[in-house]
């Protein structure tokens, strides 16, 4: 640990969010532990399978390793969001652990547009919250970024308080949301706000641009 001059400035630089070189040249990786990975839901959220055990020892020489499957932004966020949940759930961290393999997963069928509903639990100023939401997108990863962004909307909720629970793919006739069940109607009509040009006979090359406006 960083002691004197050196451990107030680097709490200095802590409280005022600047970024300022040190004192030391050598830098002490044990004092900057603070420094840890959050979930943040940039961009689209992909899906990813992460299997980690426990170090074996002499006492435990066969672990039983666990699989969970994340939604993060990247791998790193992946292996680290797998930790977090971990240590809640077994008596593991990362420091007497290892990954076996975090793999992405692929969606199925992803131009099909299907009724997705989601299970969390999200922390708020005021306590610990359960929630159902429903949404329609094509793939499962799509539907988790649709609610990330209506949770921090809505909401403000963060990425890192937000726990999923379950991801379902869910029938038509299983949907509650009135905004999810207006597009289950066989005579759905939306406006043309533009032709299709089907000028067959035409030249395929002319010099004056194609208005489809009505």
């Amino acid at each position: 640990m960083l002691t004197g001059s050196s451990a107030r400035h680097l709490s200095k630089c802590r409280l005022n969010g600047s970024v300022e070189p040190a004192m030391n040249t050598t830098p002490d990786f044990a004092a900057v532990r603070w420094l840890r990975v959050t979930m943040r839901a940039s961009g689209n959220l992909r899906l990813y399978s992460v299997v980690g055990r426990k170090l074996p020892t002499a006492k435990e020489p066969k672990s039983v390793p666990y699989r969970m499957r994340i939604f993060a932004p990247n791998s790193v966020v992946a292996k680290s969001r797998f930790w977090y949940f971990i240590r809640q759930l077994k008596k593991m961290k990362k420091g007497s652990g290892e990954i076996l393999a975090c793999d992405r997963i692929h969606p199925r069928k992803p131009l099909m547009v299907k009724n997705y509903g989601i299970w969390l639990r999200y922390n708020s100023r005021s306590g610990t919250h359960n929630m159902y939401k429903e949404y329609r997108d094509m793939t499962e990863e799509g539907a988790v970024t649709q609610m990330y962004r209506e949770m921090g909307a809505r909401h403000r909720a963060r990425a890192e308080s937000i726990q999923i629970i379950d991801v379902k793919q869910i029938p038509a006739s299983k949907c509650k949301r009135p905004y999810i069940t207006q597009f289950h109607d066989s005579k759905l009509k939306f406006p043309l706000p533009h032709r299709v040009n089907r000028n067959l006979h035409h030249p395929r090359f002319t010099t004056r641009r194609p208005n489809t406006a009505f």
